[in-house]
């Protein structure tokens, strides 16, 4: 392993210091990624950071899942950047997921749009940007690229898979599907099956950008345009998703922007004009093509949907964590709930927390101590400590405990 770099300050003490984001190929034409909903890619590449030192006997690896609109930058800081990695405070040296102990992995999920292969990538048949000619994606299809990224890197197991929101969906899905790959699963302010609610919410985000002109039946990058309108309403939209009620009143309340109100239409009010500044700086770093197709694959995601779904981690047991937010009303605590009766009932260890915060569903990007400090005790358990994988549960408690370089 390469030396790691020096430390470089973040908002939250020493980091794991400069990062940069590497890139794999995972599919190739001799070794195509079949799609579970059909379609076929020839070229995968993959988009990742690693961060922290593999044990000479690789078994001190977690890998992180990033939600929506993440990406593989999950901690650290790139050269000209002014702020971190996107879960630098709870990932580095003497955190929650501690890089002096643990060899941490975090890509771009496939159909993404920061280094991974999506529907704004270039389609080697044609030369073309896919556009909506990429194949629909499916969880699966998400778990088998990280599969195959960790082959890449040589690591056939994992201490633990780790996400929060949608990446909490991919560490579920994971620990059900390829459990003799991981140890253990910690599901953060996630859920096994959207409401119709999250459904609608996701609806109207996507028809915001396609309904807005210059989408152009998603051949827009090809005609040099962008429906930039959609994308930031989209965006906007989602935020309000995003934070609870009382967060929203403890950051502005009815201030106004402007010393003086500005009666009309327009922004007048901090809490308009912090949407507003949400969906420009999205426009930035987001596709609006890997939107649409991200949302869509969370919409489809039911693991316990059908028959047998834990029989292969009954087989072979994985340890879950898993943690919701009292103020979530996007993924609300029943969403989290939900997942643990499926695994409980399965007779699977499962430790479940609800976390007292006043942040919503953003709650898990947090530096709430409560949280932190148990995803780092859950991690740090001996496995000979860890009651039998293959026969009980753990405790269960409810408690309000409050390879080359990309450019940048």
């Amino acid at each position: 392993m390469p030396r790691q770099p020096a430390p470089r300050t973040t908002p939250f003490g020493p980091g794991v210091g400069r990062v940069t984001t590497q890139v794999a190929t995972v599919a190739t034409p001799d070794h195509p990624l079949d799609l579970v909903a059909g379609g076929r890619l020839n070229h995968v590449d993959v988009a990742y950071e690693t961060y922290g030192t593999l044990s000479p006997r690789r078994d001190n690896a977690i890998y992180i899942c990033h939600a929506l609109t993440g990406d593989a930058h999950g901690a650290g800081m790139h050269e000209g950047d002014r702020k971190p990695g996107w879960w630098d405070n709870i990932i580095g040296p003497g955190r929650a997921i501690d890089t002096d102990r643990w060899f941490v992995v975090c890509s771009n999920l496939l159909g993404g749009c920061s280094g991974t292969t999506g529907p704004a990538s270039i389609n080697p048949d044609t030369g073309r940007v896919w556009g909506m000619d990429f194949p629909q994606v499916d969880m699966h299809d998400f778990v088998e690229v990280h599969l195959r990224l960790a082959a890449h890197l040589g690591i056939s197991r994992f201490h633990a898979v780790v996400g929060g929101s949608m990446g909490g969906m991919q560490a579920l899905d994971w620990a059900l599907t390829h459990p003799e790959t991981l140890d253990n699963a910690v599901i953060i302010a996630a859920s096994s099956r959207l409401t119709a609610q999250n459904i609608a919410f996701s609806a109207v985000g996507r028809e915001a950008i396609v309904r807005d002109p210059d989408f152009g039946n998603g051949s827009y990058l090809n005609a040099g345009a962008r429906p930039d309108t959609g994308l930031s309403i989209a965006r906007m939209l989602a935020h309000i998703t995003y934070l609870s009620e009382d967060a929203f009143a403890e950051k502005f309340g009815r201030s106004h922007q402007f010393a003086q109100s500005r009666r009309g239409f327009g922004v007048d009010f901090a809490v308009e004009s912090y949407l507003d500044h949400q969906g420009e700086a999205f426009l930035t770093r987001f596709d609006p093509l890997s939107y649409i197709y991200l949302t869509r694959v969370m919409d489809y995601f039911d693991p316990f949907g059908g028959v047998g779904t834990t029989d292969l981690v009954v087989k072979d047991p994985v340890n879950f964590l898993v943690v919701c937010f009292d103020t979530d009303w996007r993924f609300s605590p029943a969403h989290s709930r939900r997942i643990v009766r499926h695994l409980e009932g399965a007779g699977l260890p499962v430790t479940f927390s609800t976390i007292a915060s006043s942040w919503g569903h953003d709650s898990f990007l947090m530096k709430l101590d409560p949280y932190h400090d148990l995803v780092r005790a859950f991690l740090e358990v001996p496995d000979e400590r860890r009651t039998s994988r293959a026969s009980a549960r753990a405790p269960h408690f409810d408690g309000h405990v409050c390879d080359r370089e990309v450019s940048r």
